[in-house]
Formats: C-alpha cells, structure tokens, sequence
C-alpha cells in the first residue's frame, strides 16, 4: 500500500462489560451458546449489571496519519485499543483493517528477568510478532538505539527499570505494521532517549497509520494529526483540529482547588483576576477573559518576615500544571511585617490559547531571591478565543512577503 491509502475503518463500536463477576461469566456463557448454535447477535443492549465501556464509536486512518485517543481514567481508550487488536469482541459495530496490525499495549510483556537481554529480544520480538529471521537482522539496530550493549548479555533482572523499558521499546519500534496501537509508551527514559523515540514515531508515522492513546497533552499535540475525546465510553469529540480537542479533553475536569501554601515567611489572602470586559463567571464562577483582554491582578497577603524587604512572582501554570509565563515585581518592594496589597496590570492580556489556567503566587526576599512562601493555586480563570495553536503561548509579529532577492514583495 501506498501513503494516504486506507488501512482501517471501524463503525459504531460498542463495548459492553459487567461489574459482578458470576454474572458476567453467565452472559458469556450464554453469548458463546448464542455463536456456537446460528443464532443472529441480539441488538447491544444493557443487562443487569452492565454498563458500557465503549459506545458507539467510529473511525477511518489512512497511512500516515495518527489518531490521538484522550481522555479520563475510565473513559474507554484502552478498551478501544483492546478491540482494535483483536483482544476484546465488540459488543456492536463491525472493524475492517487491510494489512498488518502492531499493538504495544505493554512494553515489555513477554520479559523474563532471569534470562539475558540478548535472549529477551529474541522472546520480545516473537511475542510482537517478528521472526527469527527479522529479528536476527535487526539486532545489532535493537542494541544500539537502547543504549544498553555493554549489558545486553547480562540478566534482565540486573537492568535498572530505565534499561528494560528503553529495551522493550527499541524492540518494539522494529515492527513494520500497517496499522499501529500505542497505548501510553513513550514515558521512557531520559530526556534524550525520549527525543530518539519521538524521532523515530515521526519516520514510523510516514508508513503507517496509528492510534495513540495517552494522558500527555503535549505529546499527543506533537505526534496526532487528529484527536478522538472520550468520557465514559462516549465520543465527545473528535476532528483534525487537536488544540481545540485537548482543551475539550480539560473541560472534562473540575475546578482546582487552592492549596495552603509552602514556607512560614507569608500567607496569601486573596488574589483576583479582573478583565476590562466585565465577561460574566463561568457556571463554576471562575473568571472569565477574552482573548488578549487587559486584565489586572490585585494580591492580598499577611507578611511575617520582620527585617526583609520582600516581593511577589506571579507564575502561570496551565492545566498540568506546567508553567508556561512569570510575572515579577520588579520596582517596588515591601518592608517588614504586616498586611499587604499589590496590584499587577497587563494591558495587552495574556497571550495564551484559550482554556483553563492557574495561577501560583511565591513571597521573595527581595535582596537574596530566597522564597519565603509559595501558593499554588492561588488563582484560576478561564480564558475565551477562537484560536488554539499547537503551543500553550501565540506570540504576536508583523509579516512581510518577500521575493526571491529579499525584497518586499
């Protein structure tokens, strides 16, 4: 098959499971007598003690292209990953994939700690389905991206968790599917090992098509070129555009709560986000914004440092918690103990995407930089806009088109 040729569609998928355990072995007893005797499947109703795990989902992949699978615990991505790879029989719907199909549902499934990592590659890969042969060939590539060949004769028992995993994964990433299914895998290593796989998924992308299931926004961003949100087992989006599906993905959960801070040397009153607009709360009364709003900050807090001049940092954080933007007080400095207030004034907004964003305030000693007390969460708000982009920040710039010897055009 070439790229952009079909290689899997699947319609109005329907998972179903039971949570008491003799019942569910009794429905299944009944179901395979129902197979067994001729019987047409029954429409894909709910019994007693079932619920729906999966419930009418559809998809299509062409080569090339990655589905991003999110959302909660819960929700039903690695049921439909399992019914994908054959694992589960769907209750409802019907799957149809031209080719071979790869699943690395668990890496390392097939390990046995005792042998060496030499014999675990031979196990690994025959449990993904590679031959002797391919694997054979394909050795001495396995050995060096996981950076273990001095170790690679040594019990798997004697490996750190780091050297199994990247092993595993190097294994892994030898396959030659049509179609792919990745369940949660590239947390592996460290930073540069991380950087090798995301290296090597993009060549993997260009011959195949995948489905990635994962509870990493910023990973599903990079490597999905179209975004499926599930919520107990219903689709509650999907489409191409992936910024706009992650931040669906966040609006899945709840207001965060505000901490009580770390550190004796203060304690946060209050802070308040303000908009020039006067947007009306969320339905959870959080602040609302438009985008690029001027917005002003005004922070309360009871100052028990006696003898230190202090001040405030403001940073932003987004809905995993990353910071993404600081704000410091620069100019002006508070001294001693005692109540108080300070107001911080953006005119020209925050240049984020929109969605949900946190904000952690930290008290400073203003000459050494020590930080005498830090609240997360002080802060929350919500911030409105048509835009998503594929970062957490959309800088502004001016443009100009030129021809070919540099000039404006």
């Amino acid at each position: 098959m070439n790229a952009g040729d079909l290689v899997m569609t699947a319609e109005h998928l329907s998972v179903k499971f039971c949570k008491d355990l003799k019942r569910s072995l009794w429905y299944g007893a009944k179901d395979i007598a129902r197979e067994l005797s001729g019987r047409a499947a029954p429409e894909p109703l709910l019994r007693e003690q079932e619920i729906w795990a999966l419930r009418d989902a559809s998809l299509s992949l062409r080569r090339g292209e990655c589905l991003g699978v999110v959302g909660p615990n819960g929700a039903g991505k690695s049921t439909l990953l399992r019914v994908l790879s054959g694992i589960f029989k769907p209750d409802g719907g019907r799957i149809a994939i031209r080719g071979r199909t790869g699943a690395l549902l668990e890496l390392g499934t097939g390990f046995n700690t005792t042998l060496s990592g030499r014999e675990n590659v031979y196990i690994n890969g025959v449990v993904l389905g590679m031959t002797r042969r391919e694997i054979d060939r394909k050795f001495d590539e396995i050995v060096d991206f996981s950076e273990i060949g001095p170790f690679i004769d040594s019990p798997v028992k004697s490996y750190s968790s780091g050297m199994a995993l990247r092993l595993a994964f190097s294994v892994a990433m030898q396959m030659e599917p049509d179609l792919l299914l990745i369940d949660e895998i590239l947390a592996v290593g460290d930073v540069g090992f991380r950087a090798k796989c995301y290296l090597r998924m993009e060549r993997l992308l260009s011959r195949c098509a995948v489905v990635f299931v994962s509870h990493s926004m910023s990973q599903v961003a990079r490597l999905s070129t179209s975004l499926m949100v599930l919520d107990r087992g219903q689709v509650v989006y999907q489409g191409r555009d992936v910024p706009r599906g992650v931040e669906k993905y966040y609006s899945l959960f709840g207001k965060s709560g505000s901490t009580a801070g770390i550190g004796e040397g203060a304690r946060i009153e209050s802070l308040r986000v303000e908009g020039s607009a006067g947007l009306p709360p969320t339905a959870d009364g959080t602040p609302r914004l438009g985008c690029r709003e001027p917005l002003t900050l005004t922070l309360d807090a009871a100052i028990s440092a006696p003898g230190r001049r202090t001040r405030f940092s403001l940073l932003f954080h987004d809905r995993e918690t990353r910071g993404i933007a600081q704000l410091n007080m620069k100019l002006t400095a508070f001294s001693g103990a005692g109540r108080q207030r300070a107001r911080a004034t953006l005119p020209g907004g925050v240049p984020f995407n929109p969605g949900r964003y946190l904000i952690a305030v930290s008290v400073l000693d203003a000459d050494t930089g020590e930080i005498l007390h830090t609240q997360h969460n002080a802060a929350e708000f919500q911030l409105d806009g048509e835009f998503f982009g594929q970062t957490p920040v959309q800088l502004d710039g001016e443009w100009e088109i030129l021809d070919e010897n540099g000039h404006v055009d």
